[in-house]
């Protein structure tokens, strides 16, 4: 234990050695992360993922050796690094993607991108061990539950709902809300079935809860700010 100690204290100190072993770590990692995401045929895959790490590990060095080398003055190595988690952000939003109508795509890989950033941050300061267990728990999530989600979908119970909005401009919103907090999936744009000029239609997959029925649903969707009634698509 006391070897483990002494290699552990060794490797959280501020040398050249411990810089290059961070780095390389951080490569590491990222490109685990990146792995998964590129057999799935995402555009962030093992390349972007491994910079996002790595660019994460430099900045929180770059704290460090401020306080160390240029400075001297006594701090916090992880004000420069703070900014990556905000930064991260316009990376993000240019993997979500909305592909057909209205079905948004990219989520997870944005996600995906946002923790490895977290996970340079930790191995940049010496966190190894955060560094390597939320590595683990990130592919295991990103692979293993996509399975669970993909059984979930399709064996839960849906019905295909139609909406009927009075303002043509609050389209974006309401399908918006719709993914966000009921799940919708297919979503689709349609002319309003009252023929009330102005309306606007829409229809859309919906999950239902395995104590709820489909009246509840529309009642809910009804009761909604923005959607005039909702009935079952035909």
């Amino acid at each position: 234990m006391e070897v483990i100690s002494s290699v552990m204290e060794y490797l959280r100190s501020f040398s050249l050695v411990t810089t290059v072993i961070r780095l390389a770590g951080a490569v590491l990692l990222g490109g685990l992360i990146g792995i998964e995401r590129e057999r799935h045929g995402r555009a962030a895959g093992l390349r972007t993922h491994i910079l996002v790490c790595l660019g994460a590990a430099v900045t929180t060095l770059i704290g460090q050796y401020d306080m160390a080398h240029v400075t001297g003055y006594a701090g916090d190595p992880m004000r420069i690094g703070a900014q990556v988690i905000s930064g991260i952000g316009f990376l993000g939003v240019g993997t979500i993607l909305l592909k057909g109508r209205f079905q948004v795509t990219g989520l997870t890989t944005a996600a995906g991108l946002w923790t490895t950033a977290a996970i340079g941050l930790a191995i940049g300061i010496g966190f190894y061990e955060g560094a390597v267990v939320g590595t683990l728990l990130t592919v295991l999530t990103m692979s293993l539950l996509s399975k669970f989600d993909a059984h979930v979908i399709k064996t839960g119970k849906k019905v295909r709902v139609y909406i009927e909005l009075g303002d043509v401009g609050e389209v974006n919103d309401i399908t918006a809300m719709l993914i966000n907090r009921f799940y919708a999936r297919e979503l689709q744009v349609t002319a309003p079935r009252s023929g009330v000029s102005g309306n606007v239609g829409i229809e859309a997959t919906m999950p239902i809860k395995r104590q709820e029925s489909p009246e509840c649903l529309l009642k809910s969707l009804a009761e909604t700010d923005g959607i005039l009634f909702a009935l079952p698509s035909i």
